[in-house]
């Protein structure tokens, strides 16, 4: 008869340590659906003063015209705002972006991106972001901080003259929105794309483990 040790009957009895907590799943949920409604709404207000040589199927915007675009875009704005704010700080006050994200190194992220170019990335381990993922975050958030800065600049020029200035001027300003939004949007293909590869982790950000 096998006989169990204190440990084991400990480590049974003990639920398993999530590998997501409840705070960032919820932030997380809550900025996913945020970003959607400002994609969705941004691409209707740009339809209306394309910058380019093409425009966004209705099928794909929100709002149904401009007004309503832009009321969408400015509910999410707020919210995505507030919660992204939090976010942050709950990230830097905990010292999770310090855990998840460093360090970040050019060897690093070159073998880990080999490896997945292979099909060698292992994810055994959800709790540890390899350095692709690593670089992939890090950068997501700076760009959504800018995106968030050229938004401004685009939608008060007058209240934010310096905020405008800073990006060279009104029209250099939706650039950058514009430019932004294409590499969130690229993000939250690769995204997902991953997610449904390793249905486990969207398993965690769902459940915490």
């Amino acid at each position: 008869m096998t006989r169990i040790s204190a440990d084991d009957r400990l480590a049974v009895s003990q639920p398993a340590k999530a590998i997501q907590p409840a705070w960032v799943r919820i932030f997380h949920w809550i900025n996913a659906a945020a970003m959607i409604v400002m994609i969705l709404s941004g691409w209707q207000i740009y339809n209306a003063s394309p910058l380019f040589d093409f425009t966004f199927s209705p099928f794909v915007t929100l709002g149904g015209w401009l007004a309503g675009g832009l009321l969408w875009h400015f509910a999410a704005m707020w919210l995505l705002m507030v919660n992204g704010l939090i976010y942050l700080v709950l990230g830097f006050a905990t010292g999770r972006f310090r855990r998840k994200l460093l360090p970040i190194t050019p060897s690093g992220v070159a073998a880990d991106a080999r490896a997945a170019l292979t099909g060698k990335l292992r994810h055994d381990d959800l709790s540890r972001y390899n350095q692709v993922q690593k670089l992939l975050y890090v950068l997501v958030i700076v760009v959504g901080i800018v995106v968030v800065l050229s938004g401004l600049a685009i939608w008060k020029p007058v209240q934010f003259q310096w905020l405008t200035a800073l990006f060279g001027d009104y029209d250099l300003a939706r650039y950058v929105h514009f430019i932004c939004m294409e590499l969130i949007v690229a993000f939250l293909v690769v995204h997902v794309a991953l997610a449904l590869l390793v249905p486990k982790s969207l398993r965690a950000m769902i459940i915490g483990r």
